[in-house]
């Protein structure tokens, strides 16, 4: 036995019974609920443990000391959204109990439940065995895997979605009175991403918007080794305005549940958001790999152990003559022998085989039928540059999709910082096209939310460099919910991010940035890169098709240095505009030219700076095709070798980094489709971007291409 086991068995045969206190009016109902729930938590930490020890489990991070977050699983509704972190085991045994007495039909098995996602079972009704997670659809538990608060910022702008936005989307998947819950562990408020989502939180507020929002820090005292300091979070957290600060610093289930209660229904009626401050301690250590004594002393754990929840409520139980000290003995071996029971009984339980099993969920078939070729659209005077073909584009997603919203920094009043998004604002509103704080996480967190209630959200990124400050809310949020909820819970986005280089200097790196690895690198994102005008409405258009009927996290980068260009070789040639509709389909390369000598392989600015090169290329008789990849995650490999394999040449011109570029993914895809001609490729250097006209120097050149192209054919033609 764990000691926390022995002390409690230990301390509950010495109780004795007593005459109920004064002010203990908490309902004996209620308080054995909240018992059962936090019994059920207890044991299935203990059972953890106890399968590890088998070999058969392999996730020991529990809700030991925790479980009296029991009680914002009894208060708050089934049908709130729950983002919870992993110290969650009470809340969920006691939300399953509740959904069981209200809807016996759609009852679940929170035990089971667990003990399959704790051994990396197929059956694991939330994961599918792929991680450890608290969730569950019948229990509108979103699973969440957060360690620092990466959920906080969704769970933000779920409430500000359901508050602000909610009669925008095609169907309402929570009442209108619900309520977001959140939780997260005392450590983590420190993090940037928590005091972001908090002071989003309170910016709302200042607003005078709704946000039903409860957010729960449990605190401990401990992240892993480190102490928060005494009086920290209480000063931190008191001082965001308009936000209430709650405190449950007792365990003790009348004044647990009413200071819980009173936090809920705060949240609930005044539509504002609450931090409610509970009181935990933890036991077990952080994991069962923790060994506690290397920074804790023996009489400070055994402390602890006084001040264990279960024995709290158990010592009310008995005080107040609802049960006796052996009827809660007896509830607690109950307990143990019914979980220890599945437990046993989820040894053997089949686990994911293979690689395409486990990668099911990110990468969904597609079985739409191939699209039309786009009809063309009369001849007009009015042709768009790339900048003007997203704005149009824009317009007609918003205008055909009711529930389409367009969010970032300065998209709305200024029309964005390059004129991309003017006019919309003034055409669908500010609900539909919305000015946000200057905070990249809060920017993708509030489309996360939106993403959930059934929006399709648009948010802007105002520059490729800034997404680096919030780059998990796509990598750890966005793309992997499908993972490890099964594909149950998917994030339909759809993610503009003006980008890459050749700004002649401007603005330096943080302006020109050509760096696209941390996209790239995203399991089951969406990358596509639009150069031309033509492309712009086709992949904006492909892109929201795929996040509202497959659920895709799509992300465009739009190079800014072609928004406003009208021309490719001499002045006046409107080569680089298009009218709004033209032919050509959304999938796949579009390649541009007929020659058959070399085929250059580009993407993005790569693609008029090669069909300049190409033009030059021609005086040494040399004709090639330029291939504009488009799609760059994931890579359009079929289509690229199917084009590769009719030339002798190819010749990769790469805007971004040499190490880690995208052409060292297109290289790879060739060779490993058995391409045997020869291969050469130009990329930029393995550099930031100067300011100035030293930017030049590090970014691949009309002349370097031409001169990789010239030394492919010994220096001469063709």
């Amino acid at each position: 036995m764990e000691a926390i086991d022995e002390h409690f068995v230990e301390r509950v045969r010495a109780l004795r019974a007593g005459v109920e206190e004064a002010g203990a009016s908490a309902d004996a109902d209620r308080v054995l609920a909240l018992f059962d729930a936090q019994l059920q938590s207890r044991h299935l930490d203990l059972a953890a443990r106890w399968l590890q020890a088998q070999g058969e489990g392999f996730y020991t991070i529990g809700s030991a000391g925790h479980e009296a977050n029991a009680a914002l699983g009894l208060l708050t509704r089934v049908d709130d959204p729950a983002l919870l972190h992993y110290r969650s085991g009470g809340f969920y045994a006691a939300r399953a109990a509740r959904n069981a007495a209200e809807r016996p039909d759609a009852a679940t098995t929170p035990v089971r439940d667990v003990l399959l996602g704790l051994s990396a079972a197929v059956a694991d009704p939330i994961s599918g065995g792929r991680h450890k997670v608290f969730g569950h659809p019948a229990l509108h538990v979103l699973p969440q895997t957060s360690t620092i608060a990466s959920h906080l910022p969704r769970a933000v702008g779920l409430a500000y979605a359901l508050g602000n936005l909610a009669d925008l989307a095609p169907a309402r998947r929570w009442p209108a009175d619900a309520l977001v819950v959140t939780s997260l562990g005392d450590a983590s408020v420190n993090h940037s991403t928590a005091q972001g989502a908090l002071n989003a939180a309170a910016y709302l507020t200042h607003r005078g918007l709704d946000l039903p929002l409860l957010v729960v820090v449990e605190d401990n005292g401990l992240g892993i080794s480190t102490r928060t300091p005494a009086g920290w979070l209480e000063e931190s957290l008191r001082r965001l305005p308009g936000v209430q600060y709650v405190e449950a610093p007792s365990p003790r289930p009348d004044r647990l549940l009413a200071d819980v209660g009173a936090a809920v229904d705060h949240a609930r009626h005044t539509r504002r958001p609450v931090l409610l401050h509970l009181r935990t301690v933890r036991f077990l250590g952080h994991a069962g790999s923790d060994v506690e004594l290397g920074y804790r002393t023996g009489a400070e754990i055994a402390r602890d152990h006084e001040r264990d929840p279960l024995l709290a409520t158990a010592a009310y139980l008995v005080e107040t003559g609802t049960c006796t000290p052996d009827d809660v003995l007896e509830r607690y071996e109950r307990t143990r022998a019914a979980v220890m029971g599945e437990a046993k009984s989820v040894i053997g339980e089949r686990r994911l085989e293979s690689r395409g099993e486990v990668v099911r969920p990110l990468h969904r078939p597609d079985t739409r039928p191939a699209p039309p070729r786009q009809p063309t659209s009369p001849p007009t005077a009015d042709r768009l540059t790339l900048a003007q073909a997203i704005n149009a584009t824009l317009a007609e997603l918003l205008e055909e999709r009711p529930h389409a919203v367009v969010l970032g920094e300065d998209v709305g009043v200024k029309g964005g910082v390059y004129g991309v998004t003017r006019g919309l604002r003034k055409a669908y509103g500010g609900r539909r096209v919305i000015d946000t704080l200057l905070d990249e996480q809060t920017i993708l967190g509030t489309a996360l939310g939106a993403a959930l209630t059934g929006l399709l959200p648009i948010p802007e990124i105002q520059y490729l460099a800034y997404l680096h400050n919030a780059e998990d809310q796509l990598r750890g949020e966005a793309a992997s919910l499908a993972f490890f909820s099964d594909g149950q819970y998917r994030n339909p986005m759809v993610v503009r991010i003006p980008g890459l280089s050749y700004q002649k200097g401007f603005g330096g790196h943080f302006h020109n940035d050509n760096s696209l690895a941390v996209l790239r690198d995203i399991p089951g994102l969406v990358l596509c890169v639009p150069s031309h005008p033509a492309d712009a409405r086709l992949l904006l258009r492909e892109c929201a098709e795929l996040a509202e009927l497959e659920g895709r996290v799509c992300v465009v980068v739009e190079p800014i240095a072609l928004y406003h260009s009208r021309d490719l070789h001499e002045p006046g040639d409107g080569a680089w505009t298009a009218e709004h509709v033209g032919p050509g389909t959304p999938r796949g390369p579009r390649a541009h030219g007929d020659g058959t000598d070399l085929l250059v392989v580009t993407f993005g600015n790569g693609v008029p700076m090669s069909l300049r090169a190409c033009r030059s290329l021609e005086g040494n008789g040399v004709r090639a095709t330029v291939l504009d990849l488009r799609w760059l995650a994931p890579l359009p490999v079929d289509e690229l070798a199917a084009y590769a394999s009719g030339f002798s040449r190819v010749l990769v011109v790469d805007e971004t980094r040499r190490s880690g570029g995208v052409g060292e993914g297109i290289v790879s895809a060739l060779v490993e489709r058995g391409y045997d001609g020869r291969i050469a490729r130009v990329a930029s250097a393995d550099s930031y971007v100067p300011l100035g006209p030293a930017s030049a120097t590090v970014l691949v050149s009309v002349e370097e291409i031409v001169e990789a192209a010239r030394a492919m054919f010994g220096g001469g033609g063709a």
